[in-house]
C-alpha cells in the first residue's frame, strides 16, 4: 500500500465504557483501499468491542467514525453492510438449511410483490463466487452440505454481493486445515488487489507477518502501536501486545513419568477412530497430532464416552469397559471440548456455576461455592468481575480458563484436552503451556489435540499421529520435526 494513500476506513478517539468496565479508551484505526489491515491484541484488550462498534452492534460513547470520507455511524449491523462494512465471524452466521444463493442474498433479496426472484438471486451469487474465483461452488446446495471452508467462502460472497469494500475477517483460519488456510491467503490477497480493504484479526503472528500490509495493536483498550508488517517481527509485535518480553513461550519442566493411567487397546468410534491403541502415564503430556478430520477430536470423545464405543476397550486406572460422562467424571478423567461455547461451558451462567457444576454438594450453599471458584479463578488468573459474572461476557481465553479451573476444581488425574489455546491470544497461550507444566510435574496426565505444531512440539513428552482415523505409535518429541509430523498426517510416511 502506498503511504500517500487516503483511509478508505478512520477511525479516531473511539471508547465505550460498559458500567465500571473500560472496553476502548480512545482507539485510533485507518484502513485503505487495496490493503489487510492485521488487528492483533490479547483476548481482552477490545478487538471485538471494536469490530461490534465497526459493525453497527454496539454504539461508541466517544470518538467519530469515517467511511470513504463521510461520517459513518450504523444503526445496526444491517445498516453497516448497506455502508459497505461487512464482518465475517471466528462462527460463521450460516443458516445450513438454505441454499448457498439464499445465503449470499439473505437480508438484500430480489423481490417484487412479495416473491423472491430465485433466478436472480442465483445469478448474483454465481457472480460473488466468481469474483472469488469459486464459480465450482453449486449456489442451489445446501449451505449445510459445504466444507467449513466453503461456508466460510459463501460469507465474504454475501460481502461482495452486498457491494460491500470493508470485510473484516475475525480468527479466519481458526478451523481450516493447512490447504484451505492457503487458499484463504489467495483470496485474501486477490481482493486486496481488488482494492477491498480487509481487516484481518488473528492471534497467530506468522499469519499476520505473511499475509497483512500494515498492524496496528490494541492493549487494555489503548490502540498502541501500528505501522508497516513488513518493518516488525513476530516477536516485536508479541511484546507490543502483551506490554512485556515474551520469553520461554514453551514451557516444559523436565519430569519422570509415573505409572500408566490410561490405556486404549484398538479402540474405534462410531467412524472414529478406526483403531487407537495407547498408554498415558502419569506426570506426562501425549500430544495427538493429525489433520482436521483425521479423528483426533473422536478419539478424546470416545475415550470420555461422549461418543460410542464400537469396539476395542478403554481402562482408566482399575476401571474397564464401558463407561458415561459422568463415570469418566468420578473415574477422574476430565474433558475439554474445541467447542468451548456450544459444549465447554454454560454460557448463560455465572462463573461459579461454570466452575462448580460437575461436582456439587448435597446442600448446595451458593455463596461457599462462589468463595471456592474465587480461588480457582484467582490461581489461573482469569481476567474478571468476580464469580457473580456471566461466563458468557468474558474473552475467549478467559472462558478457556475457567473451563480448565473446573477440570482441576474436580480433581481430574487424566486430562483430556482438545485444541486448549484454540482462539487465545500469546499472553494467555503461555499462561495454559505453565499450566500444563505445573499438571504434569504434579503427577497429572495430559493427553493433548492440537493442529498448531508448534505447541506440540514445545509442550508434550511424546507425540502420536491419527491418519484417517488410525493412531500411529507415539514418538519421544526429540524424535520428531514438522515436516515429519506432517509426513506421517498425510500418509506418505511409515
Amino acid at each position: 500500500m502506498p503511504d500517500s494513500a487516503a483511509p478508505r476506513l478512520r477511525l479516531d478517539g473511539i471508547a465505550k465504557r460498559f458500567g465500571a468496565t473500560v472496553a476502548l479508551d480512545g482507539v485510533h484505526l485507518a484502513v485503505a483501499p487495496g490493503e489487510v489491515h492485521a488487528l492483533v491484541g490479547e483476548n481482552g484488550a477490545g478487538k471485538s468491542t471494536l469490530m461490534k462498534i465497526l459493525s453497527g452492534v454496539h454504539a461508541p460513547d466517544a470518538g467519530t467514525m469515517e467511511l470513504e470520507g463521510r461520517s459513518y455511524r450504523p444503526r445496526g449491523p444491517q445498516d453497516a453492510r448497506r455502508a459497505g462494512v461487512a464482518m465475517v465471524n471466528q462462527e460463521l452466521a450460516i443458516a445450513p438449511h438454505l441454499t448457498v444463493a439464499e445465503n449470499i442474498v439473505l437480508g438484500a433479496e430480489p423481490a417484487s410483490g412479495g416473491f423472491l426472484h430465485r433466478a436472480e438471486a442465483r445469478r448474483r451469487a454465481s457472480v460473488a463466487l466468481g469474483q472469488l474465483g469459486r464459480a465450482d461452488i453449486p449456489v442451489t446446495a445446501r449451505a449445510g452440505s459445504l466444507s467449513v471452508a466453503e461456508q466460510q467462502l459463501v460469507e465474504i460472497a454475501r460481502a461482495l454481493a452486498l457491494g460491500c469494500r470493508v470485510i473484516v475477517l475475525d480468527e479466519p483460519t481458526s478451523s481450516l486445515a493447512q490447504a484451505d488456510t492457503q487458499n484463504l491467503f489467495r483470496l485474501v490477497r486477490h481482493l486486496r488487489d481488488q482494492g477491498h480493504s480487509i481487516i484481518y484479526i488473528s492471534h497467530f503472528l506468522e499469519e499476520v507477518q505473511a499475509l497483512s500490509d500494515r498492524y496496528t495493536v490494541l492493549r487494555d483498550g489503548v490502540s498502541v502501536a501500528t505501522g508497516l508488517t513488513a518493518g516488525t517481527t513476530p516477536d516485536e509485535l508479541a511484546l507490543l501486545m502483551v506490554g512485556r518480553q515474551v520469553s520461554d513461550l514453551y514451557v516444559h519442566t523436565p519430569r519422570v513419568p509415573g505409572a500408566v493411567i490410561l490405556e486404549t487397546t484398538a479402540l474405534a468410534g462410531r467412524t472414529k477412530p478406526v483403531t487407537a491403541t495407547l498408554a498415558l502415564r502419569r506426570g506426562e503430556v501425549l500430544g495427538i497430532a493429525g489433520l482436521i478430520g483425521a479423528g483426533r477430536s473422536e478419539l478424546l470423545r470416545t475415550i470420555f464416552s461422549l461418543d460410542t464405543v464400537r469396539s476395542g476397550q478403554v481402562k482408566v486406572g482399575l476401571y474397564q469397559g464401558r463407561s458415561t460422562p459422568a463415570q469418566r467424571w468420578s473415574q477422574g478423567v476430565g474433558f475439554l471440548s474445541e467447542d468451548r461455547k456450544d459444549e465447554g461451558l454454560a454460557l448463560n451462567l455465572d462463573l461459579a456455576a461454570n466452575v462448580t457444576l460437575p461436582r456439587l454438594p448435597w446442600h448446595v450453599r451458593p455463596a461457599a461455592l462462589a468463595v471456592e471458584a474465587a480461588g480457582w479463578l484467582e490461581r489461573l488468573g482469569v481476567k474478571c468481575t468476580g464469580p457473580a459474572q456471566r461466563v458468557g461476557e468474558l474473552s475467549g481465553g478467559n472462558q478457556q480458563k475457567v473451563a480448565l479451573a473446573r477440570l482441576l476444581r474436580n480433581g481430574a488425574d487424566v486430562l483430556l484436552l482438545d485444541e486448549p489455546t484454540r482462539g487465545i491470544d500469546i499472553g494467555a497461550k503461555q499462561n495454559i503451556y505453565r499450566l500444563v507444566d505445573e499438571l504434569a510435574c504434579a503427577g497429572k496426565a495430559v493427553l493433548m489435540v492440537s493442529s498448531y505444531l508448534p505447541e506440540l512440539l514445545g509442550t508434550c513428552d511424546r507425540i502420536a499421529v491419527m491418519c484417517r482415523g488410525v493412531l500411529g505409535e507415539s514418538r519421544p518429541v526429540t524424535e520428531w520435526s514438522e515436516h515429519q509430523i506432517m509426513l506421517a498426517a498425510t500418509g506418505t510416511a511409515a
